[in-house]
């Protein structure tokens, strides 16, 4: 029986390499919207946050997601993420 491959991805804050499920997607959609991706499958250009609460206000102060998406990240879209975390 093969052994299923488990989906790898690194946080752009702690730089963790951690599974899918462990982590937030957050998107730049093609027209320009910023989301929290929680299926993992949007279109666009993504990045990737722990689930952990200290993480995104960290990745809120330092504004890497503004750089990574090359746009302005609302401040909207961290409370949402913080919702999704443990």
């Amino acid at each position: 029986m093969k052994i299923k491959k488990i989906p790898m991805r690194t946080c752009v804050i702690t730089k963790e390499k951690l599974e899918k499920k462990d982590l937030l997607r957050i998107v730049r959609t093609p027209d320009g919207n910023i989301i929290v991706d929680i299926t993992g499958k949007a279109n666009g250009r993504g990045a990737y946050l722990k689930k952990d609460i200290e993480v995104i206000e960290k990745a809120s102060k330092s504004k890497i997601l503004n750089n990574i998406l090359n746009v302005e990240v609302p401040l909207e879209i961290y409370e949402e993420a913080k919702k999704y975390c443990k």
